[in-house]
């Protein structure tokens, strides 16, 4: 799933290509993804692009005068930039196409939003104002922004009985942080993920704190400038025990492990966040019982 760093840069791929440029057409092709009616996607046509915003792991397109266009590209979506679309307007069927925007000028360019496999989460939203999407509305304070400070980080780990991996990756709590890059960050922070947040020392939630920022950080850095098809590869490249399972810790050479949970994985080093030990995988317990 595509997270801050890559959200980020898609927005400022998108921003050097659409803003003060007049949106076309806007064809969904699987209506199953278009969450909003009023206004209608064809309130955007013949609107100027104002500027492109990140809200979390949203995207939003901003019109002037108008509404703007706001979509998640969940699990496996992904934004394909053209600069030579089909002149004839795609036809709704099983591909991977959920829907295209083109540009009225340059002729052909624009971008299609796809996404891969039979599980459907891709998501769009024709709206007056970003904080009109359930989820934007929901979201906590972005790691980015000038008024996450550490103090404020602390705060929200007071009293929170999860486990930092949940907290992290809850939305609400911090927005644009998901599965691969909490995993990056508490290895950074040396920490485990199964710690209770509210556990944590000041030092502790000091460390985890510059953990946040210099993972994110680093990982908007390589993304800078990149094409969009590269994205993923680039993501991928940069992690260091994600989606590593088996292979060599990089800092200390003990070897990455895996939690197994009913939708997803977690991926740590036992020497550099668990005292060595390994942490149950419960779903292989369950298994063997």
């Amino acid at each position: 799933m595509p997270e801050l760093p890559e959200v980020e840069a898609l927005a400022g791929f998108l921003a050097e290509r659409l803003t003060g440029r007049v949106i076309g057409r806007v064809l969904p092709v699987a209506v199953s993804v278009l969450k909003t009616y009023d206004p209608p996607l064809s309130a955007l046509e013949g609107r100027r692009v104002s500027g492109v915003g990140r809200y979390g792991k949203f995207l939003g397109i901003g019109t002037e005068d108008g509404p703007h266009l706001v979509f998640h590209l969940a699990r496996a979506g992904w934004l394909q930039w053209k600069e030579k679309l089909p002149d004839a307007p795609p036809k709704p069927g099983k591909g991977p196409l959920a829907l295209r925007v083109s540009l009225v000028e340059p002729s052909g360019w624009g971008f299609d939003l796809t996404e891969a496999g039979t599980r459907k989460s891709l998501a769009v939203y024709c709206v007056a104002d970003p904080q009109d999407v359930p989820g934007i509305a929901r979201l906590g304070p972005d790691p980015l922004d000038a008024a996450f400070t550490v103090e404020a980080f602390r705060g929200l780990l007071e009293g929170e009985r999860r486990q930092i991996k949940g907290v992290l990756r809850d939305q609400s709590t911090i927005a644009g942080i998901g599965n691969a890059y909490s995993d990056e960050v508490l290895h950074v922070a040396r920490m485990s993920p199964f710690k209770l947040a509210a556990s944590f020392t000041e030092e502790e939630s000091a460390r985890l704190y510059a953990a946040i920022g210099s993972t994110l950080a680093e990982a908007i850095e390589r993304s800078r400038g990149i094409d969009v098809s590269k994205l993923k590869a680039e993501k991928k490249t940069g992690l260091r025990v994600h989606g590593r399972t088996g292979e060599a810790c990089p800092v200390c050479g003990d070897t990455v492990r895996e939690v197994s949970f009913s939708d997803s994985s977690l991926q740590y080093c036992p020497t550099c966040q668990t005292g060595g030990k390994p942490l149950a995988d419960r779903r292989l317990s369950r298994l063997l019982k």
